[in-house]
């Protein structure tokens, strides 16, 4: 909201008599003052205000910064445009919310500006295009990691999940999602406590013994697993949905609420779990499988119902595009990185939602010891599919993807017919395959086995594994060949027609380079290759440095 009014500059007064360094930003700020530069202030001011339990910080244009006093700004004097801004400045945040008030203060002096900025959500801080940012003093500086771990950790002491619901009672919960969950208890405890015990069990006994409630009342992680879909407005105003969205030539999208115990299936049901054909090198016969592992669809749905941040009143996104399924979920990977649950076998030490993790344990829908990833990537591996990749790139998200389809024809074969492979040489492999880099001791690893072969970055497969799996095609097309086959091929060249241009050059070579080059990397090996060829004498330049006409040296 933006007015005009001399009864805000009262409160302008306070606020300059009690000015702090840390909470409060003073700038003279022209009518050209960057939309980026107040993001990072505003992103900074968030960090500083949750820090120090302020309930609000400020920036205000049209103050002088040394010693405040009233200057005036020529900032954005249209009321439209002040009022634009707020939408501008939530452009790049994560979370995205709408952020400030923003208010116009006419004084006898001059306009003022003044942007009201509330604390960042406790363990939630507010990042602009990836960077986190703070106050020392007057200046804007990237977020220290001792700031962002005491942002970060504030939720540490406070389960969002475990909190009680006053006014839900058995009532709100749906009996067939309680019928199922009884179901994954006896899967879960059936060993040691007989059946008909547990089917013998009230429900409020049931749920206590499930972890669900708390000195029998409801919490929030019962209504997330049990709840019925009219008691969702209980959890208002966090948001407690799971989304479905297919992407590509035909286009769809399905909301699904409470209760998550019935919903996450109901969503893997809605993907299209086609059968998908591979042939095994030196075989006639197709092997069929099915495009997507179901375990590991609902493994990959239940982790991030589980790990969900639910304070960022944001939905789970499950899209289905035509060769991958991507999962999305609000919060920071918790404990570790996923690499070292895929081949370390990592346990996790902690969980951001404990009371829900244990209750999805009892019920049998995913274990405390961290195996999900594993587990997922061996379905990958046993189905000679690519596997899963965590996405971290954006700030408080995490991204799974699975890919449905072959990337590398090679390394699916490759696949059938190795079985013997350690596990960190094919997900070395993976990674080659993905023209992702991977460390230097797995490379030289993979070379003595003969496996990959090329340069870095341009990694592929090996001669002897193309051939063993059907791959020699590719094989050709992207290994990189001797520099002296190249020049070899433009001593020829000059030789048959006596001249040509560096565009008649690019012609002749580009499509005899490999193609893991992309063309920028292409007309740089053709540059490398004439400068080692003239120096070496065999060539020389008659024309001029921008427009080169080379020729065979005489």
């Amino acid at each position: 909201m933006s007015v005009m009014t001399k009864e805000l500059t009262t409160p302008l007064d306070r606020l300059i008599a009690g000015w702090d360094d840390e909470v409060v930003e003073f700038n003279e700020a022209g009518d050209g003052f960057s939309t980026s530069e107040i993001r990072k202030y505003i992103s900074a001011l968030f960090s500083e205000a949750n820090l120090r339990g302020t309930s609000s910080a400020r920036l205000v244009f049209g103050e002088n910064n040394k010693t405040p006093h009233v200057v005036g700004t020529g900032y954005r004097p249209e009321l439209g445009s002040l009022q634009s801004l707020i939408v501008q400045i939530a452009e790049g945040a994560e979370p995205r919310r709408v952020f400030c008030n923003i208010h116009g203060v006419a004084d006898l002096d001059g306009c003022v500006v003044r942007m009201g900025v509330p604390p960042a959500p406790r363990g939630i801080p507010i990042a602009w295009n990836g960077h986190y940012y703070a106050r020392a003093g007057e200046s804007v500086v990237p977020l220290a990691l001792d700031k962002l771990d005491e942002i970060r950790g504030q939720t540490l002491a406070h389960d969002w999940t475990a909190v009680v619901v006053p006014e839900a009672t058995l009532a709100d919960l749906d009996q067939v999602a309680i019928a199922r969950a009884r179901q994954g208890f006896v899967e879960r405890h059936g060993s040691r406590i007989p059946a008909a015990d547990i089917t013998a069990w009230d429900d409020a006994t049931f749920l206590a013994r499930a972890k669900l409630t708390r000195n029998g009342s409801i919490t929030r992680a019962a209504l997330l697993l049990l709840g019925s879909d009219d008691s969702r407005h209980l959890l208002n105003p966090h948001l407690a949905q799971l989304t479905w969205n297919l992407r590509g030539e035909e286009q769809a999208y399905e909301h699904f609420h409470l209760p998550f115990l019935l919903t996450a299936t109901a969503l893997s049901k809605r993907i299209r779990n086609v059968q998908v054909r591979l042939l095994p090198p030196d075989e006639l016969i197709y092997r069929e499988i099915s495009k997507y592992d179901e375990r590991s669809i609902l493994e990959a749905i239940y982790n991030c119902i589980a790990h969900q941040e639910y304070r960022a009143n944001s939905r789970i996104i499950v899209t289905e595009y035509v060769d991958r399924l991507e999962f999305i979920s609000v919060g920071e990977f918790y404990d570790g990185a996923p690499d070292e649950y895929a081949l370390e076998g990592r346990m996790p030490r902690g969980y951001r939602n404990p009371f829900l993790v244990e209750a999805m344990t009892q019920l049998n829908l995913i274990d405390q010891m961290g195996y999900g990833i594993h587990r997922m990537v061996q379905d990958q591996v046993r189905r000679f599919l690519p596997l899963p990749d965590y996405d971290l790139a954006t700030p408080g998200e995490v991204k799974l993807t699975i890919p449905g389809a072959v990337i590398d024809e090679a390394y699916s074969q490759l696949l059938m017919v190795r079985t013997d492979l350690p596990f960190g040489d094919v997900f070395a492999l993976d990674r080659v395959q993905k023209k992702l880099p991977i460390a230097d001791d797995a490379v030289q690893r993979l070379r003595r086995a003969k496996l990959i072969e090329g340069r870095k970055p341009h990694l592929h497969v090996s001669a002897a594994v193309a051939a063993a799996t059907g791959g020699k095609a590719d094989y050709i097309r992207t290994r990189a060949l001797d520099n002296k086959h190249y020049e070899k091929l433009v001593i020829e060249y000059l030789t048959s027609f006596g001249t040509a241009s560096r565009a008649e050059i690019d012609s002749f070579l580009v499509d005899k380079l490999s193609d893991a080059l992309d063309g920028e990397e292409k007309y740089r090996q053709v540059s490398l290759l004439l400068t080692r060829l003239r120096r070496g004498r065999k060539i020389e330049n008659v024309g001029s440095r921008k427009l080169p006409v080379w020729r065979l040296t005489r």
